[in-house]
């Protein structure tokens, strides 16, 4: 079983709405991000930990050559 942990990298973490238009402009380039909501996920178990509304975003680490310049794009335009 491969640690899946070392083949992504984490590209971003805050609130949903700005993940999900993160997510769309990396559709566009036909790459699907991984959406981790600890705290959402802790509730969900019976207790709590990580921040509310605070969604992190992965991508494969071989995708982020082509995924760079699109995700520093999207978060200049929206002044993150």
């Amino acid at each position: 079983m491969s640690d899946h942990t070392q083949d992504t990298v984490r590209i971003y973490t805050g609130p949903a709405m700005i993940v999900k238009g993160l997510v769309a402009r990396l559709n566009d380039l036909g790459i699907s991000p991984i959406e981790r909501n600890d705290n959402e996920s802790s509730i969900q178990a019976g207790f709590t930990i990580g921040v509310p509304g605070q969604i992190m975003l992965y991508i494969r680490k071989d995708e982020l050559p082509k995924a760079q310049s699109a995700i520093d794009e999207y978060l200049k335009e929206i002044g993150e």
